[in-house]
């Protein structure tokens, strides 16, 4: 996926970057070591074949010239905080973190390493799967998540801090800080965004029943799952973590809003029950809180198509009609 936030570096660089972390004996000469992986859309990443057989993948954030959204900032920092909870607390297959380099000394940006987990892209390659088997690796996902969920933090929102003990704060935080991003480079919504936010405070008090923060993905999606042979290899790319509401979930999306897919594998995985009226409106707001994103991230990217903006715009206005405010400008 193209976007300007992939940080590509020149093959000097990124031998520099190997040699630093696994020694510059075990870097094979040429360039045929290292290849780009593609399917990530915010941060670049490589593949690197090592003289000894070994695997692994280069991570680099984004360039620092480049803007991104707010709770973007400090995205890698992020990941390797919650791979070290997911680690640490639960059975789900993680990359463990090989080497690690804040000091933006190469490629102007920080960068990491893990081994390379040999598996498809669940998001690529499920179209394709016979549908028993795209149903089981759905209902893994589905436990995966529950699992990840079951992490206690002491406080709402970012990882590494500050926290608060009320979700309602944090979570109407997060969607000001999107509204704000989109405001300040003039994205167009469809909608006015004083009336996005009218909504949301409209609806804001269904938040204050969630009490206890969980560790949330919120991007575990079938692009982050690997698979091997009908079972989860890894889950990757867990930059967007944060302590929240599980219900923010992505797997949660489908039955608001159906394009997102049908969640019914993942909610037997997870051994959610059918949701109450409260989480309903709950999800409601998170759907918006995803769609404002989706729209929003386009012009941050880069992107030169319209078509996410298009696909975007139009799960917004179902998101609002969802919360009572279906009329677009």
């Amino acid at each position: 996926m193209e976007s300007i936030t992939k940080n590509r570096q020149s093959p000097e660089v990124l031998r520099a970057m190997a040699e630093r972390a696994y020694g510059p004996g075990l870097v094979p000469d040429g360039e045929e070591w290292l290849s780009e992986l593609g399917h990530g859309w915010f941060n670049v990443a490589y593949r690197l074949r090592l003289r000894d057989g070994y695997e692994a993948v280069l991570k680099i954030a984004p360039p620092p010239g480049v803007e991104v959204m707010t709770y973007e900032r400090g995205a890698m920092g992020t990941e390797l905080a919650a791979l070290e909870l997911i680690r640490g607390h639960t059975t789900v297959p993680v990359p463990r973190v090989d080497f690690v380099d804040r000091s933006r000394e190469l490629g102007g940006a920080e960068w990491f390493c893990m081994p390379f987990v040999d598996g498809d892209n669940l998001g690529v390659v499920g179209p394709g799967l016979p549908a028993p088997v795209l149903a089981a690796c759905k209902e893994q996902v589905g436990a995966a998540n529950r699992e990840i969920n079951s992490v206690r933090g002491t406080a709402f929102g970012p990882l590494a801090g500050p926290g608060d003990s009320s979700w309602r704060r944090v979570f109407t935080g997060i969607v000001e800080d999107v509204l704000t991003d989109g405001e300040r480079r003039g994205v167009e919504l469809g909608r006015e965004y004083d009336t996005v936010r009218e909504v949301l405070a409209e609806h804001a008090a269904s938040l204050d029943e969630v009490r206890e923060p969980r560790l949330v993905e919120w991007d575990l999606w079938d692009g982050n799952v690997l698979v091997r042979d009908g079972r989860i290899a890894c889950v990757i790319d867990h930059e967007r973590a944060f302590f929240g509401d599980p219900l923010i979930e992505s797997g949660f999306a489908g039955p608001q809003l159906p394009a997102f897919g049908d969640s019914t594998h993942f909610m037997r995985g997870y051994g959610h029950p059918p949701l109450t009226e409260n989480e309903n409106v709950r999800r409601r707001l998170y759907c918006l809180h995803l769609t404002l994103i989706m729209v929003i991230e386009t012009v941050y990217r880069g992107h030169t198509g319209t078509e996410q903006y298009d696909w975007a715009r139009e799960r917004l206005g179902e998101a609002m009609a969802l919360l009572g405010r279906g009329t677009r400008l």
